[in-house]
């Protein structure tokens, strides 16, 4: 997947880039806390995805002239702007991160490689209704398993199962936006739509709230 910079709306933007050749760039827009986090990380390919990270944010950031405020992480994972204005969320696979921002909705974007592994594990991440019109597709369950990891991420709370509480619209593989919701969660049904990109062996999905 190549280097894609997108203004989704003067309020929002989403930022993909190759980690391996944004290694060189500096993280001196960090905050302390952040430069803390990287330090402690001793994994050496984590360490490059979380920089990926934090450098497509910032390149998200500034395609709608807004300054990185740095960011932290919530009780439930789920990362938020240190200086308490707008919503963010990152996302890696192999050697591609991408972030989307958005000033004043919650967002989920995720990657996911297009992989054989998609179809076996089906059952664990889809409903019945969904394993149907999917049909044992590499390419559809990998679709469905990305979005329903951006509807995941966008919601941001834990205890939200992929197959038991989040159920897509039957799609197909040329549609570049899905519908979808969350339900049976105890509180009120919220509908998704999740753009998707494909590009060689790469999904990308986004939403926003």
């Amino acid at each position: 997947m190549q280097t894609k910079l997108e203004k989704i709306s003067p309020l929002s933007a989403i930022a993909v880039n190759n980690i391996h050749l944004q290694h060189h760039n500096e993280l001196d827009f960090l905050s302390f806390r952040e430069k803390l986090s990287y330090s402690n990380i001793s994994h050496p390919h984590k360490k490059i995805e979380w920089k990926g990270a934090r450098l497509a944010i910032k390149a998200a950031l500034e395609l709608i002239q807004l300054p990185y405020p740095g960011f932290y992480k919530d009780s439930h994972g789920k990362s938020y702007p240190m200086d308490g204005y707008g919503y963010v969320s990152l996302t890696h696979s192999y050697d591609i991160a991408a972030a989307i921002f958005h000033k004043e909705m919650p967002v989920g974007i995720d990657l996911e490689k297009i992989r054989e592994k998609a179809v076996p594990l089906g059952p664990k991440y889809l409903d019945p209704s969904e394993q149907e019109f999917l049909d044992n597709d590499v390419l559809m369950h990998t679709i469905a398993w990305s979005a329903k990891e951006s509807i995941f991420k966008c919601q941001g709370r834990k205890g939200i199962s992929l197959r038991q509480n989040i159920l897509l619209q039957p799609f197909s593989s040329q549609d570049r936006e899905i519908k979808g919701r969350i339900y049976a969660t105890g509180s009120s049904d919220h509908h998704y739509l999740v753009r998707v990109i494909r590009e060689g062996d790469m999904i990308l999905t986004y939403t926003i709230w």
